[in-house]
């Protein structure tokens, strides 16, 4: 009987079976990637991903816009002053509430992040274009999902919820 090699470990060895170390080297160079092609419009990651967050909800105050976007309210206001100074946000009362400020994107807001998002979308594509189209379909779908419940419920210490619905009361066997 021949013997039969054994397989290639992936490069890196137990660092490509680490979920941390996977997901920080996709987010690493996503980032070095994604840097380049926003600043060419005018914003950086941050504020390319507030300005997202703007024009899919015009009338968010700053302090919903922080949470849904999971930045600090310190920090959401130094991200604004970017965005404003470039022309691509502007901050007004909010009429029900003096105190609070309503962000919404400006024509030329609109424009740059479109124009971003299209330059996004390449990167992206460029990273996934060595997965068949199923795939990628099946990653999207698992990330976006991850960043919901379990990724909030692995923050906060909780174990998921594994009951069985079709399983019945327990009896004799």
């Amino acid at each position: 009987m021949a013997d039969v090699p054994a397989p290639e470990s992936p490069p890196g060895g137990g660092l490509h079976h680490d979920l941390h170390w996977v997901f920080a080297r996709l987010k690493q160079g996503l980032a070095t990637a994604e840097t380049a092609a926003v600043r060419e419009h005018g914003m950086t990651l941050w504020g390319y991903t507030v300005l997202m967050a703007v024009v899919e909800a015009p009338a968010r105050t700053q302090l919903a816009l922080a949470q849904a976007v999971s930045v600090d309210k310190s920090k959401l206001v130094l991200i604004l002053d970017e965005l404003e100074d470039a022309g691509l946000v502007r901050r007004r009362p909010d009429p029900a509430d003096r105190r609070a400020r309503i962000i919404e994107a400006t024509p030329e807001g609109d424009r740059a992040l479109k124009a971003a998002r299209a330059d996004i979308e390449t990167i992206e594509n460029r990273l996934l274009a060595d997965l068949a189209p199923s795939a990628r379909t099946t990653l999207q779908s698992a990330l976006r999902h991850l960043v919901g419940e379990p990724v909030a419920r692995v923050e906060n210490g909780r174990p998921p919820e594994t009951a069985c619905a079709d399983a019945g009361p327990p009896g004799p066997a």
